[in-house]
């Protein structure tokens, strides 16, 4: 069973990975299922993901607080805005607006979060 925990932690951080530079894939939630998912299969990679320099950051705010940086917040909703901008000129406008109103929320709830102290 470790390894199936293992492999869901992997594919968990490629989603994370590719969520960097797709705004409408969200980078935190698939780190944070990663670290669960290694936690339950390897204490040496959930150490690993705790611990790295970039990952590790947002989970450890969101576990101990709930909390996303100012940073993330900006970066994330400037994506998403950008995204939707550049879809503007090539997606028909059903699409534009069903996407305005998902990141919309996804916008109202990354702000609404706590920042880290």
């Amino acid at each position: 069973m470790n390894i199936v925990w293992i492999a869901i932690g992997w594919l968990c951080i490629g989603l994370a990975i590719a969520g960097i530079a797709l705004p409408l894939l969200p980078t935190t939630p698939f780190l944070l299922l990663a670290a669960i998912a290694f936690s339950r299969g390897s204490e040496r990679l959930h150490h690993w993901l705790l611990n790295h320099p970039r990952f590790g950051p947002p989970i450890q705010n969101w576990q101990r607080d709930r909390s996303i940086t100012r940073r993330t917040k900006i970066t994330a909703i400037g994506s998403m805005l950008a995204l939707l901008m550049l879809g503007a000129f090539f997606l028909p406008g059903w699409i534009i607006a069903l996407q305005g109103g998902v990141m919309t929320v996804v916008a109202a709830f990354l702000w609404r979060q706590r920042e880290p102290k």
